[in-house]
Order: C-alpha cells, then sequence, then structure tokens
C-alpha cells in the first residue's frame, strides 16, 4: 500500500497521471479542492471548441475514463478512495460549470456548493462513498455532489436572481 505518492508514480502511468489530476492531488493541503480548481481552465479551453451537448459529450467521455483512471490507480495504490485522486473532483466540477455557464460570479458560487456538497456528502453521496469501493464508486459521489449543488444553484437563481 502507498500512503504517499510521489511525483514519480503519479507521471508513472496515464491512469495515475488523470486520477491525480496531473499532479494536482499531490497538494499536501486539501487536494480535493485542488482537484476542482483544475476544473476551471480544462473548461475554459473546452469552451473555446466546444458548447452545448457535444461539450456534455466530452464530460461524459471524462467520466468514463476517470472510472478507468480512479479504479486503476486505486488498485495500484491499494487505497480505493485515496485522497490524491481528484479526478472525480474535476469531473463533477466540470458538470456543473457546463450547466452555470461562463459568468465569472456564478461559478465562484457554484464552486462554493459544490465543494460544501463534496465534504458533506448528503445522501446518497456518503452511502456511495462508504460502500461502492471501485472507480465507478470514486466517481459517482461527486456526481451526486454536482446534483445537490446544481439544484441549489437554480434555486438561488429562480429566487434571488
Amino acid at each position: 500500500m502507498i500512503t504517499r505518492p510521489t511525483m514519480r508514480f503519479v507521471f508513472g502511468h496515464p491512469a495515475h497521471c488523470i486520477a491525480f489530476g496531473f499532479g494536482a492531488g499531490l497538494s499536501p493541503v486539501a487536494p480535493g479542492t485542488a482537484g476542482t480548481l483544475v476544473a476551471f481552465p480544462l473548461m475554459w479551453i473546452l469552451a473555446r471548441y466546444l458548447d452545448g451537448l457535444p461539450a456534455l459529450a466530452v464530460i461524459v467521455v471524462a467520466f468514463v475514463i476517470g472510472v478507468w483512471a480512479a479504479h486503476r490507480t486505486g488498485r495500484d495504490l491499494g487505497i480505493s478512495d485515496h485522497g490524491g485522486i481528484v479526478c472525480d473532483e474535476i469531473v463533477a466540477f466540470a458538470l456543473v460549470l457546463w450547466a452555470v455557464g461562463a459568468d465569472p460570479m456564478r461559478q465562484a458560487f457554484a464552486f462554493l456548493l459544490f465543494r460544501l456538497f463534496d465534504i458533506v456528502k448528503p445522501p446518497p453521496a456518503r452511502m456511495i462513498d462508504r460502500e461502492w469501493h471501485h472507480g465507478f464508486g470514486v466517481m459517482a459521489d461527486d456526481i451526486v455532489a454536482a446534483f445537490y449543488a446544481l439544484v441549489v444553484f437554480a434555486l438561488w437563481q429562480r429566487l434571488f436572481a
């Protein structure tokens, strides 16, 4: 079991590099937040070339790749949902960014909501996190957090915007 992965580990296999968010997961402080931040430049680049359903399709493909990367990396580390595996935050927050649009204030609010729900893990995210020990489980609990963030965001928009 590897408890403290190194740059050599992360860049030693494509799955590790993806799972660790190209190194963001090595952050000694709040790797999940560091991983979530990676979604910003990735979505800015994606938005330059695609929008609407084609961009959503890229996010869905990224989810599938994330399942593979998280599973392989968790297996290689001996810890199915190691804290440095942040591809789940990246993909889930990319989905949130796709839904909320390009306005920086909306993105900042969505970021705070997503981090809150990712940390708190309301049902069924906590159950998924606790019981599904494979790549799909790693990715799925963050999709639930994204869903909660988007519901609260939509309510905020409806009531206050």
